[in-house]
Formats: C-alpha cells, sequence, structure tokens
C-alpha cells in the first residue's frame, strides 16, 4: 500500500525532469539558431563590403575622368584662347605699325608746314590803299597750253588772258566764279601783268603782279592786300 503510493510522486519527477531537458533543448536550438542567423548576417554582410568598395572605386574613377575630361577642356580653352589672342596681339602690332608711320607722316607734314610760313613775307605799308604786301617763295607758274613766242593779251576772251585770271586766283585762294576781277592790265612790261580783284561781297581786296615764265605759264610774285577799291587801277 506504501509503494503504492510512491509511484504518483516519482511520476511527477520524471515528468519534471522531461521537461526541464526540453527546456535545455530548445535553449540550445535557439542558440543554435541565433548563431546560424549571426553567420548568415556576417556572411552577406562580408558580401556587401566586398561589393561596396569596388563600386566606390568605379565611382572615383567615373570621377577622375571627369575631372580629366574637364582640364582637357581646360587646356582646349587656353589654346582657343592663345589663338584668339594671337590674332589680337598681331591687331595691336599693325596698329601700332599704322600709328607709328602715321605720327613719322605727320611729323614730316608738320616739318614741311613749318618750313612753309617761313617762305611767306608779309610787310607792312604806309601807304593808305595797301594793308601788307605778301611774297611767297612756294608760288609757282600755273601752267599753260600755249606754245612759241609769248604775247600777252588783254582782250578778255583768250587763252592768254584766261591763264591770267587762273593765276590771279591761285595767289589769293579764291575760286574763280567767286571773284571779281576788276582790272587786268600791263605791269610794266610785256610779260607782266597786274590783276585788281576782290571776292564778291568785297571783303578780300587784292592787287597780284604776274610775271610770264616760258612753257610754264603766268607766277604770281607780288600781291598787296588792299584796304579799300577806291583808288585809280
Amino acid at each position: 500500500m506504501r509503494m503504492t503510493k510512491r509511484e504518483p510522486d516519482l511520476s511527477r519527477v520524471e515528468r519534471k525532469k522531461g521537461r526541464n531537458r526540453n527546456k535545455v533543448l530548445n535553449s540550445m536550438i535557439g542558440v543554435v539558431v541565433v548563431l546560424i542567423v549571426v553567420a548568415t548576417v556576417a556572411i552577406f554582410s562580408g558580401n556587401k563590403s566586398d561589393i561596396e568598395p569596388s563600386d566606390i572605386e568605379e565611382t572615383a574613377n567615373d570621377t577622375t575622368v571627369i575631372e580629366d575630361g574637364a582640364e582637357e577642356v581646360k587646356e582646349d580653352d587656353k589654346d582657343s584662347a592663345k589663338e584668339d589672342s594671337t590674332p589680337t596681339t598681331e591687331e595691336e602690332t599693325s596698329e601700332k605699325e599704322n600709328t607709328t608711320e602715321t605720327d613719322q607722316a605727320n611729323e614730316t607734314t608738320n616739318d614741311d608746314d613749318s618750313d612753309e610760313p617761313g617762305s611767306v613775307t608779309s610787310v607792312p605799308s604806309d601807304d593808305a590803299v595797301i594793308a601788307e604786301t605778301i611774297t611767297d617763295s612756294a608760288w609757282k607758274p600755273v601752267g599753260t597750253t600755249q606754245t612759241g613766242d609769248h604775247v600777252s593779251q588783254y582782250d578778255g576772251s583768250s587763252v592768254d588772258w584766261n591763264e591770267k585770271k587762273q593765276a590771279l586766283a591761285y595767289a589769293t585762294g579764291l575760286a574763280q566764279d567767286s571773284m571779281i576781277f576788276l582790272k587786268i592790265k600791263n605791269g610794266g612790261g610785256p610779260q607782266k601783268s597786274i590783276g585788281i580783284v576782290s571776292s564778291r561781297d568785297s571783303t578780300q581786296k587784292y592787287r597780284v603782279y604776274l610775271e610770264w615764265v616760258d612753257g610754264e605759264g603766268w607766277k604770281p610774285v607780288k600781291m598787296d592786300k588792299l584796304t579799300t577799291l577806291d583808288f585809280k587801277y
């Protein structure tokens, strides 16, 4: 009777032990599962790290290529800038040369001009009719179409008469169509003449002395700048 009473206690003990073993097994299984998960994560993490450096390197290489391309473009821009600057330099050089030539020409012109005033002589006059008497060593014969022995003409229409008018306009600087020819007369010899002329408004009044040069025409030799036309011509 006593043995019968203990059997239930032994069964509970065994059942308790069985439960404990199950817990241990479950724990071990859980540990294994965790280890498997950790190992799996570690494997995938390792593959990812192996891939990512390659991607980074490729990206870096791509960036380098882009930078190299940019440098090449910059070099091309420099070359283009040099090519663009070359014509500019040539143009500037050409402009400087032209400026120098122009300056030299101007200096030459100024030198010539400086000589010309020295060839003009202006002498004030005590005569009430004459303001001043002008001579210019630069005066030249005006040219002629006449040939053979020259005969001075005062007929108002001949070639010689018209060439006298041309010489008078040349000496005074007035245009023939803006002049009044008041008198053209003999100047004291067969190859000398005197012309009294004025501008149309009479503000400019002159008496010009002419001499004939064979083969070259009439040449002004002296000119009086007049104060009035109220005198005997």
